[in-house]
């Protein structure tokens, strides 16, 4: 079985793990196998850990179960995103005690999606699954970065990319490697991209009145950025 991680032992019986690429990309739903096996590697070793993750993120089930392993494993648990931790790789990254962010990588959350298939009540079932998806990834979020619920789902709603800085003033971080300290640099001034800000920017600078030039008429634009946004 391909696996996204690999465990490596150091000199000093200290463990470091590297999560890297999709998770549990065989399967999206029901990977009953992949967290097995990787608790089965996590405990097969004591002592403290550090995790470095690179991963745009995947089965958000899989996900929830590694963060519980390493909620509960007894050593110290460090994250480091050396590049990217996106969606469900986002959860995961909250389970580190410390959380560092490379000056260059990113942090992404955004709501939790899935496809369905049926009549108005299976898209309703479908619909107060992801609601009660977005609790549960919300629960972590929170114990990690303190912020309100409120504030965390507007975050979600909006698809927010975060550079290090953001991240650490957010509380998503808790330091920027291959610095002295958590104020060696200035966290006020950390950069955060919405999806959905930049949508309704795009739509405020439309005239509401229609266009009398040839070229698309403003309606037919209108329409096509609003569904960026969903």
């Amino acid at each position: 079985m391909r696996k996204f991680w690999n465990w490596v032992r150091n000199a000093d019986e200290e463990r470091t793990l590297y999560l890297c690429g999709p998770i549990a990309e065989e399967t999206w739903w029901g990977d009953e196998v992949t967290p097995k096996l990787f608790k089965s590697e996590l405990l097969a070793g004591a002592g403290d850990i550090t995790v470095w993750i690179n991963s745009p993120g995947g089965d958000v089930f899989a996900a929830a179960q590694i963060y519980n392993m390493l909620m509960d494993y007894t050593g110290k648990v460090t994250v480091k995103i050396d590049g990217l931790a996106a969606s469900a790789a986002s959860v995961i990254a909250m389970a580190g005690g410390d959380v560092y962010m490379s000056p260059v990588s990113m942090l992404m959350i955004h709501n939790p999606s899935t496809i369905a298939i049926g009549d108005s009540e299976e898209m309703l079932r479908a619909k107060a699954l992801l609601d009660e998806v977005k609790e549960s990834i919300i629960n972590a979020y929170e114990l990690k970065s303190g912020l309100s619920r409120v504030k965390l789902s507007h975050l979600m709603d909006a698809e927010s990319w975060m550079n290090a800085k953001k991240a650490v003033e957010l509380g998503f971080a808790d330091k920027i490697l291959f610095t002295e300290s958590k104020e060696s640099m200035d966290t006020g001034q950390g950069l955060i991209f919405s999806r959905t800000a930049v949508t309704n920017s795009l739509l405020r600078k439309l005239p509401d009145t229609v266009s009398t030039r040839a070229g698309t008429p403003i309606e037919s634009l209108t329409k096509r950025l609003s569904l960026i946004s969903h």
